[in-house]
């Protein structure tokens, strides 16, 4: 229900936020808008402010299909038109005045996501701090020198560092760095008295095309530090047929000493050969006492393979941080966070369309109602950090220059100022059935992906 809830309500706000930025330069031009409408289909609720700007007259409406609206006004093409409101029909209107209107709905959006960025920095939220847990075997971030257990204090690109507040805030840096082919300067915080270093992370020698977890794989950087700490202990387990006990910190496994609670989770599936368990010497500290404990797993198949499974919750909550901003730090890390997403999803849109990313990386309703019930499980702030993210792609998505959306009529009004001449009728209705065509097979590409992510 909770999946439910928050995607109608996503919708509904970044819908209605699009359409009223068409609505309220339209209004702002002199052009008459006969009705706003925030989704499709039969009518649920209508109403007509009494109080309107001078010559609306417009009609608000909630339709039963929420999956877009539209915002309509008076137009000579849709219609006959009194002489005397002529001059309020948008085919009417100058050239700036038609493009200004067309392109309010995606910057409504895009300044939505600023306000929502903000918002978060200014609340605050609790992320891990950018403590790293021990890279995977012959990864990158291992070649690098990082062992596991350090502190990311800076990071960036060509040299340019800035602050990492948090794991979080790291991620999505190295995933930039990832997708665009940049190497990743990492500064790592001195312990016992020495002095911080700095490493680069060569995240352009990475082929990947998906923002998936394979590539984070790659980097070698998976999660956040945690204590290798065992925690509630399953009844009848080998857990518990070992000795283990709620709060043992595990210290080692025969001869490979555990930093993390990953790698005691990896260590843990691995314990295996072939069908059989393999039984090992655990050093563990339970309190201030040091004990070895002979621990041997279950096996249990997963995905094809055999893994090794003790049946205990395996590491504890990493350390987290509060990231929040003040007042002018905050509107400016919005509108910068804004930017940088904007660009990644234009390139990654770019490369799509090049052969250089896969179509993967489309997501449909399905994915975008699944992430906003998970965003709104875990609090207000994430799931006001999945609303911009999707104001951002919705923005983004309606610049494109496809003739059925915003963009592609953008590019008609360029062709008009270029010319002097609007696209004829004839050319008209060509790209506007070729735009939805490619539309559907976008959709179709975006929906079998939510199919394959969800249930494959």
């Amino acid at each position: 229900m909770l999946t439910v809830v928050a995607f109608v309500v996503a919708l509904g706000v970044l819908i209605a936020v699009h359409e009223y930025g068409h609505y309220r330069v339209a209004v702002a031009c002199g052009v008459k808008v006969e009705r706003f409408s925030v989704g499709f289909g039969k009518t649920l609720f209508r109403w007509q402010p009494k109080r309107q700007h001078p010559g609306q007259a417009t009609e608000f409406v909630i339709g039963a299909f929420p999956l877009g609206g539209y915002v309509k006004m008076l137009d000579e093409r849709e219609g006959p038109v009194a002489p005397e409101e002529r001059h309020r029909a948008f085919n009417t209107q100058p050239l700036r005045s038609r493009a200004a209107i067309v392109a309010a709905g995606p910057i409504a959006n895009l300044l939505l996501a600023v306000v929502l960025y903000t918002a978060v920095n200014w609340i605050g939220v609790q992320e891990p701090v950018a403590k790293l847990a021990r890279p995977v075997a012959a990864s990158l971030a291992e070649a690098a020198g990082l062992r596991g257990g350090e502190q990311i204090t800076q990071a960036g690109f060509d040299g340019d560092l800035s602050p990492v507040q948090s794991f979080e805030d790291l991620r999505w840096r190295m995933t930039r760095g990832a997708l665009d082919g940049h190497d990743l300067t990492l500064e790592v915080a001195g312990e016992g008295g020495r002095a911080a270093r700095q490493l680069v992370l060569p995240l352009s020698r990475i082929e990947t095309r998906d923002a998936d977890p394979q590539m984070f794989r790659k980097i070698g950087v998976l999660a956040p530090l945690t204590r290798p700490e065992i925690g509630e202990v399953m009844a009848g387990s080998a857990a518990e047929r070992a000795g283990l006990r709620n709060g043992d910190l595990v210290r080692a496994i025969g001869s490979t000493a555990i930093i993390d609670g990953q790698q005691l989770r990896e260590v843990i599936r691995a314990s295996v050969d072939g069908d059989q368990p393999r039984a090992q010497a655990w050093q563990i500290e339970r309190g201030s006492q040091p004990l070895t404990l002979e621990v041997t797993p279950e096996v249990r198949e997963e995905n094809g393979a055999k893994v090794g499974r003790v049946g205990a919750y395996v590491g504890a909550p990493p350390e987290m941080v509060t990231v929040r901003l003040g007042p002018v730090d905050g509107v400016w890390r919005g509108v910068v966070r804004t930017w940088e997403v904007s660009a990644l999803t234009v390139r990654m849109m770019g490369k799509m369309v090049i052969g250089e990313a896969s179509l993967k990386n489309l997501s449909g309703p399905l994915t975008i109602a699944d992430y906003a019930g998970k965003s709104a499980s875990l609090g207000f702030t994430q799931y006001l950090v999945f609303l911009a993210l999707i104001s951002v792609s919705l923005g983004v998505l309606n610049l494109m220059p496809l003739p059925v959306l915003d963009g592609g009529h953008l590019m008609y009004y360029l062709w008009e100022g270029l010319t002097g001449k609007s696209v004829s009728d004839a050319w008209m209705e060509r790209l506007q059935r070729g735009g939805v065509a490619l539309l559907l097979v976008m959709m179709s590409v975006a929906l079998f992906n939510d199919v394959t992510r969800l249930f494959g």
